[in-house]
Formats: structure tokens, sequence, C-alpha cells
């Protein structure tokens, strides 16, 4: 038998699911043995986070919950944390990475729900359905065909041709419009898409220009005024990816100009941390433009579909060690471990751990059946399983291996 301090079983691992986590994350747990789970509707803030946090295995939230370096470094139990959300910035991911916690997101699950949410907003700016609806709340009947739309034969602009731009611009087609791309990485073209060489290309073509790219460092107001001013006169412009990605005070400065003829925005740079504070935008004098409130991916579908989602990955990781799909965690998709002990070893990145754990093993009379290692820039992830013999192996002098993160032994 494995002498040593194992991971906890299913059934002693602490899951606290925050945020209104969807009940299929719950239920994905449960029926994997998961039985203790606190599940709770609101973000906790950082002091909040701390009291608990030490307690914690695995650690579920959506975009709100901020973890801190601060909060990693009390988390000594934290096995995984999980994003139920496609961003995963309100994570601290290197100091996650360094602690030897994998980090998951769902990456697939609400795509088609941001994506019909994309298509219609394209209808519903070029049909001018925004000054329609807000004079009809006020008791005016303008029934008027001046600057309303069809939709079929319009260019559609897509910046950013990942998982969501790809099932967007598949929408658009089948309304009749054409779809143009521009993505720094070469992607394959789905449907009649055509790719364009540069960013100024499709500013100048497109009639409706749609993001959906990510938050980095380049991506920071790529739409500024100098992109805006490109555009065609009139055109409309929306945002469901980051806040950062488009420079509001341009945006403001356009509509009032007409240089845009309408925008719809579901994201922002400063948001609301809850339902009970109070949103303010500058973007809120216009009727033409439309605001939502990062209900990109909140639709029931999308949220059941990224609790299993989510939950399934956090499930194998405690379970069998798999990292695959994680965003910050050297990836290894692991075979079922059948009959075997497994150990898993996070160490830095440096020469010689596998052939010391590989000694260690020997000396303590396992038999290796496989042996895993990936590694990244800063950190391996090594994996071996053993017989589950006569082996004796003290979790201790793992832990004392040069370069040591973190071990954990499965049985």
């Amino acid at each position: 038998m494995v002498n040593a301090r194992l991971s906890p079983p299913k059934q002693k691992i602490k899951v606290l699911l925050l945020e209104g986590i969807h009940i299929s994350a719950v239920e994905a747990f449960r029926d994997q043995g998961f039985d203790t789970i606190d599940q709770r509707q609101q973000a906790l803030s950082e002091e909040e986070l701390l009291e608990i946090i030490p307690e914690i295995h695995i650690l579920g939230i959506r975009s709100a919950t901020q973890i801190t370096p601060s909060v990693i470094a009390a988390g000594t139990q934290l096995l995984a944390i999980g994003c139920f959300c496609i961003g995963t910035n309100q994570v601290d991911l290197s100091t996650a990475k360094k602690a030897g916690i994998p980090v998951f997101n769902a990456p697939f699950s609400n795509t088609r729900s941001v994506a019909e949410l994309v298509i219609g907003h394209i209808i519903y700016l070029l049909r001018g359905i925004h000054q329609k609806n807000a004079l009809a709340h006020r008791g005016q009947w303008l029934k008027s065909a001046k600057d309303s739309h069809e939709v079929r034969g319009k260019v559609l602009g897509v910046i950013g041709y990942g998982r969501i731009g790809t099932q967007v611009g598949i929408l658009a087609e089948a309304f009749g419009m054409e779809v143009l791309f521009y993505d720094p990485v070469a992607k394959l073209t789905l449907g009649n898409a055509r790719s364009v060489t540069s960013l100024p290309d499709l500013l100048a073509r497109a009639d409706v220009v749609t993001l959906h790219v990510p938050e980095t460092a380049d991506t920071r107001h790529m739409i500024g005024p100098n992109e805006i001013a490109q555009m065609k006169s009139g055109a409309k412009l929306i945002n469901l990816s980051r806040g950062s990605v488009v420079d509001i005070a341009a945006v403001v400065t356009a509509l009032k100009s007409r240089q845009l003829g309408g925008a719809a925005f579901d994201v922002f740079p400063e948001e609301p941390p809850s339902n009970k504070h109070l949103f303010e935008s500058d973007l809120q004098q216009f009727e033409n433009v439309v605001l939502t409130p990062h209900i990109g991916g909140s639709t029931e579908e999308a949220q059941e579909n990224i609790g299993v989602e989510v939950a399934k990955k956090l499930i194998i990781y405690s379970t069998a060690g798999s990292t695959t799909m994680s965003v910050n965690f050297p990836e290894i998709d692991l075979p079922p471990q059948r009959g075997k002990h497994r150990l898993l070893h996070i160490h830095h990145n440096q020469p010689g751990v596998l052939a010391a754990l590989n000694e260690l093993v020997a000396a303590a009379g396992g038999n290796v059946t496989a042996e895993y290692l990936q590694t990244n820039a800063e950190i391996g992830y090594a994996v071996i399983d053993i017989d589950a013999g006569n082996s004796k192996l003290d979790q201790q002098v793992l832990e004392a291996v040069p370069g040591t993160i973190k071990v954990r032994i499965l049985h």
C-alpha cells in the first residue's frame, strides 16, 4: 500500500461554487460522488475569500469574483479553479500556475448564445429598431422606411475569427450577408467567408463591424478614432468581446458626428459588480446605441452547458490528474487509472526532477507502468502510474525533491 498523505477522497473534497453557477455543475459533482458542495448566489470579496479559501479544494467562479495573489496564497489546499465563463482575467493565472493550481474555463459552451445575440443586434441596428422602439414607448408612431435596411446583401466585418466569430459568420451568411473577417492568425475559412489582409481593408468595406477578440495589450483600444474614421460613413459597430478593446470616447464622438450610424455594446470598460449597483456610461445618451448588461452568454442553455463543461474538467483533474484544456498549465490527457496508484508532481521547470522521482519510486519498490511529463517555460507536470502493490512512497520525501511545488497521490 502507499504510505503517504493521499489526495482526499471525493467525499471529503470541498467544492465552493460562487455567483449562481448553474445547478448542472452541482449535479455533475454529485453524480461523481462529491458530497461537500457549497453553492452561493453572489460573488465574494477578497476579504471574504481569505476567510473561507483555506478549507476549499475546488473553487468555481464566474466573472465578478477576483482571485488575487493573496487569495491564492491563502488557498493552501486549493487543487483547481474553474471559471464558469469564457474569460479568465479575473484570476491571476501566473500566480496560480506558480502555486501548482490549474485554471479551467468554458471556451465553447456559450458560443451559440453570443453569436445569436450578435445577429439580433445586426438586425436591430440595420432596421433602426432602436429609434422606433424609443419613440413608441413615448407614444409616437414612426412608420417609415427611412434608414431601415434589409440584412441581405450587406457586408459584415468580423474582427477575430475564432469560435464565436466563425459562428457569427455562418449565421450571417444564412441571412444573405457577405462575410469578411480579419484575424492576425491564419484561420480555416467556413462557408463563403473571406479573409482580408488588414484591419483597414475590413473597416473600409463593412456595413457592420463586430468584434470577437480577447483582452490583451495588443487589443486594447484596437478600435479608436483612426479606426472609426476608416469605416464607412454610417456603419454600425458591435462589441460583445471585451470592454477594453473599444475607445468609448471615440465612439461617442463618432456617434455625434454621425460617422457611426449606430452601435451595440454588451461589454464595457467598467461594469457594475452586481445587479444592485448603478450602471453609468457615456453611451446612454444615444438612442441609436443598444446597451445590454454583459449577457452575451446569459441564456439558460449556455449556463447549463457551461456548468457541465467546467465541472467535468475540475472532476477529471481532481480524480485523475488530467489537465486538458487548462488555460495556465501544461496539458496532459491521461487515461483512466485502473488498479494503479498515480503520482502527480508539479514542479519548477528545471533539470533532474523526473530522474529524482524515478529513483524514489524505485527505492520504494514501485513498478512504474506509465509515465507522462509536460512542461512550459516555468513549470513541469509529471504523472507516474505505479502498480498498486507493496510500494511505500513517502509524501515528505517526494516533497523534498528540489523544485517541487505540489505533490498528490491518487489511489
